[in-house]
């Protein structure tokens, strides 16, 4: 998890369980302190994210040696009313998407879709 973003004060689009779903989904293997450091969190505030979201059944993890592997649930739905219907494969592939988006659109930049 290279590249560490700038700090950012206001609100933001995502929450930060998304932003850890994210990184896990990424590197399911990851650390905690690299977790936090790319979501710009307390490693505290990782794990306790990481507890919620083992609690309510969208990630597992098995321990191996020191490390954690992590699994995500891609059928589990999202919890808010208002994404009924939308899972966590949905959600995680916006996401990738707009990755993908933004490492190929010229200059790095993300480019406006119409």
């Amino acid at each position: 998890m290279d590249g560490v973003p700038e700090s950012h004060t206001g609100w933001t689009f995502l929450t930060n369980h998304a932003r850890v779903l994210a990184a896990i989904a990424d590197n399911h293997s990851a650390r905690i302190r690299d977790i936090a450091a790319h979501c710009r969190l307390t490693e505290r505030a990782v794990q306790k994210i990481i507890a919620d979201l083992e609690q309510d059944g969208y990630l597992s993890h098995t321990r191996e040696g020191r490390s954690n592997t992590y699994e995500i649930d891609p059928g589990k739905v999202l919890r808010h009313p208002a994404e009924a219907g939308l899972t966590v494969a949905s959600l995680l592939s916006l996401l990738v998407k707009d990755e993908v988006d933004r490492a190929t659109a010229p200059g790095g930049r993300p480019h406006a879709t119409t």
